[in-house]
């Protein structure tokens, strides 16, 4: 398995970063036994699914496309596609490549590129099975359907909310670390709540602007919770918790 540059220089570029002729590739070989070559490609179909579902962007977002016509080593393929604003389109591809790249690397090369199975004591070029998915097109994917904008009502007035939506696990950015104000000894119980959580995932401190300014930055970034440590923290070790997508805040033992 391997992350690198990716060339085509026979492509047109457009739709921003979905078709670019230089981009970054993700792809993995995976060496089979001759003849497992069904079983192995549905596994990694399947496998490769539930990896995009563990993003969080919603089963209704993916589709496979398996493919009509097949190059002349495959006796599979098909693509991972994505619902992108544009429509759907491919966004990985997974291919069962019978023995083509070692055979020829052998071809070429003059070497033996056979693996000998011990438990069938026999002498075999692997078939592989591959995978391939752009991290352009999945940064895309990801920001694309993270991006929202909700009307709110705030008083008399409507106003449009924008934030990032995105599923906890992938936020650059988990929680973010608010005293009230400047004073008081609440920066000293924020800080303290800040090395407390920084060796377990990223958090972001902040104590300047009012309340709501700060919890606005960091709907910009898609910071899935903002804790607020308040006076009466002092008092009972509670502090409150705001959650990014329902705006909806409880308090919860600072513990």
């Amino acid at each position: 398995a391997q992350t690198g540059k990716a060339f085509r220089n026979e492509i047109v570029a457009r739709q921003f970063i979905f078709r670019m002729r230089e981009f970054e590739q993700m792809e993995m070989q995976f060496f089979i036994q001759p003849g497992t070559q069904k079983e192995w490609y549905d596994h990694w179909k399947k496998t490769r699914l539930n990896w995009h579902l563990s993003l969080g962007m919603g089963p209704d977002n993916y589709r496979f496309h398996d493919h009509d016509k097949l190059a002349h080593y495959a006796d599979a393929a098909c693509d991972i596609e994505f619902r992108f604003p544009f429509g759907f389109k491919e966004l990985e591809g997974i291919h069962s490549r019978t023995d083509f790249d070692l055979s020829s690397h052998e071809k070429f090369s003059s070497k033996k590129l056979q693996y000998f199975d011990p438990e069938r004591n026999e002498n075999y070029v692997p078939y592989v099975v591959e995978s391939s998915i752009g991290a352009d097109r999945l940064f895309l994917a990801i920001l694309s359907q993270a991006y929202t904008e909700l009307e709110v009502t705030d008083g008399d007035k409507t106003k449009t909310r924008t934030f990032l939506k995105f599923h906890p696990a992938i936020a650059p950015v988990k929680a973010a670390i608010l005293p009230l104000v400047k004073k008081d000894g609440l920066p000293e119980i924020a800080r303290q709540l800040m090395d407390d959580c920084k060796g377990s995932f990223k958090c972001f401190y902040e104590e300047k602007d009012a309340i709501g300014k700060r919890y606005r930055r960091q709907d910009a970034i898609g910071t899935p919770f903002c804790v607020t440590i308040d006076h009466q923290t002092k008092e009972d070790n509670m502090v409150t918790i705001r959650y990014r997508d329902s705006m909806k805040q409880e308090r919860i033992a600072l513990s």
